[in-house]
């Protein structure tokens, strides 16, 4: 993203539960964009929990909406491999969701 003059901060939560809320929230209010991308699906996936309390406690430093990069809507993991690379999220995906909210 660096060509494109778009700066990131990547954070790679550790665990789940508990997660680093502060660290999560300190980035939201320096960058005033937050991208979730997370290997579950959407609905009740981590991802949601996060910007949920993005939203509650960070709201007023949000320059853009929240956005989430997660696997399609599916009711089970796929095995074969040209589907796996298919359902997880992609760089090209995640890159594209990156330049929507620099531009935003």
């Amino acid at each position: 993203m660096a060509q494109k003059g778009i700066e990131v901060e990547i954070i790679d939560l550790r665990t789940i539960y508990p997660w680093d809320k502060d660290l999560v929230l300190d980035s939201v209010r320096r960058t005033g964009r937050l991208l979730i991308v997370h290997e579950d699906i959407r609905t009740c996936g981590i991802g949601g929990e996060i910007a949920a309390t993005a939203a509650d406690e960070a709201f007023e430093y949000l320059d853009a909406p929240i956005k989430r990069v997660t696997p399609p809507e599916v009711p089970t993991l796929p095995f074969a491999p040209v589907m796996e690379h298919y359902f997880m999220p992609s760089v090209d995906r995640i890159a594209a969701e990156m330049e929507q909210l620099a531009a935003y």
